[in-house]
């Protein structure tokens, strides 16, 4: 008798012991559940405003690039204080750019006649460049030398493109949520090109 009741007393503790276990798995896969939906309540919402974020930005250097490349263009000189304003209103938005300038100054021998035995024909017309490096030592940014302004002649190609070099908090946010199906890096860039419609000189 007294056997039985140790056997009976054995099953019921085994039994009791295996529904906490059970107990115990539930409420942990419902703290994970939990823990889970919290993170998504505020991760998405939160992802979603950094995405908007990043599209006013990107509205904003779109334009201001605009703005620099036409005012160079219609006057056909571009100063040291010009750049500097320029640099500053981009910095305004919240994050740092790179900007690369390519400057592409019409020949000026274009009118010259070839070298054919037609020698009504005229020439092409023949660009050379200038890039980032040439264009800032030339306007004198970084040092004191230089001649503080450009000036540029009909029909010259100016060329402007901007990116930014800080990782915004929707490229972070991306890669995180994207790790494993994909890393998407969202990147704020602007490109404008203008021909200058008047000699600065």
């Amino acid at each position: 008798m007294e056997n039985k009741l140790k056997q009976i007393k054995t099953v019921l503790k085994s039994k009791l012991a295996s529904e906490r276990g059970e107990v115990m798995g539930d409420s942990f896969v419902m703290v994970i559940g939990i823990v889970l939906v919290a993170v998504m309540m505020f991760i998405f919402p939160l992802m979603s405003i950094s995405e908007r974020t990043d599209d006013i930005a990107q509205l904003s250097v779109q334009q201001l690039t605009s703005d620099f490349v036409n005012e160079v263009r219609t006057t056909g000189k571009m100063t040291d204080e010009d750049y500097t304003k320029f640099e500053q209103a981009l910095a305004s938005t919240g994050n740092s750019y790179d900007v690369e300038l390519e400057f592409q100054i019409l020949d000026e021998n274009v009118g010259v006649k070839t070298a054919q035995a037609d020698l009504t024909k005229i020439g092409e017309n023949q660009y050379y460049t200038k890039y980032t490096t040439q264009i800032l030592e030339e306007l004198g940014i970084g040092t004191n030398t230089g001649k503080h302004e450009i000036y540029f002649n009909e029909g010259d190609i100016i060329t402007v493109n901007v990116k930014n070099t800080n990782t915004t908090i929707s490229q972070i946010l991306r890669n995180f949520i994207y790790r494993v199906t994909g890393n998407t890096a969202y990147q704020i860039s602007a490109s404008q090109t203008g021909i200058v419609t008047v000699s600065g000189k």
